[in-house]
């Protein structure tokens, strides 16, 4: 399968960059370029791509805005967002998630794992697997002031309660292989049940489903050692 990608960055060498790394790939193909966030919109829109590589800082339509756009378009609901920056500061990475990115990363990540990221991103996967970076997501979204309780904990409720484990195992960090081996289930059962919770309460990706976790009370940040 080819995964077609637009590539949105105000910064026109950086960006050539990216889109000419990316024509290497042999199941990657470059649909677009966009040179801000309005642009990267209207670009979406009418190509469709799998993938959006989004920078953040962007003039006019910023690239936190124009995910938001992307991720609630009803017309466009197999379109992921991968955002890319130079500021990898925390705020940055939650206001990602929170605007519906399937991932985050740094601009200075290396060619191969930019391109495995595209590939797990094309998958409905999201780059929310180590335990840094979901304790991350927890740390902010668990704050009372960032929650909606009452209207995501009537959301949870619609989760069975085997649902409700899976859930809260991926909003940990855990892979389907790694809740496999610790629930005794195959990865092929523990994917079904993500995959029934997130058809449940209305999520694109993985890394919906751990904002949504936090933001629920479901999950909750340990005391930090």
């Amino acid at each position: 399968m080819t995964i077609r990608v637009v590539v949105a960055d105000d910064q026109a060498l950086i960006r050539a960059g990216f889109a000419t790394l990316l024509r290497t790939v042999d199941d990657v193909e470059v649909v677009g370029e966009a040179a801000d966030g309005a642009q990267a919109v209207a670009l979406v829109r009418a190509t469709k791509p799998d993938v959006v590589l989004m920078d953040v800082r962007m003039p006019g339509t910023d690239g936190l805005a124009a995910t938001e756009q992307i991720t609630t378009d009803p017309g466009l609901p197999a379109v992921r967002v991968l955002v890319l920056t130079t500021f990898e500061a925390d705020e940055y990475v939650v206001a990602a998630l929170r605007a519906g990115a399937s991932g985050f990363l740094g601009k200075g990540v290396e060619p191969d794992d930019l391109i495995a990221a595209i590939r797990v991103i094309a998958a409905g996967e999201s780059l929310l697997s180590p335990k840094a970076t979901s304790a991350l997501i927890g740390r902010y979204l668990s704050r009372p002031s960032d929650t909606l309780p009452d209207a995501v904990a009537e959301t949870m409720a619609v989760l069975s309660q085997r649902e409700c484990e899976m859930v809260s195992l991926v909003a940990q960090g855990m892979s389907n292989e790694e809740i496999a081996a610790q629930e005794y289930l195959s990865p092929l059962t523990v994917k079904t049940h993500v995959n029934r919770a997130m058809a449940k309460l209305g999520v694109r990706d993985r890394a919906q489903l751990v904002v949504l976790a936090y933001q629920s009370g479901l999950v909750r940040v340990g005391p930090e050692r």
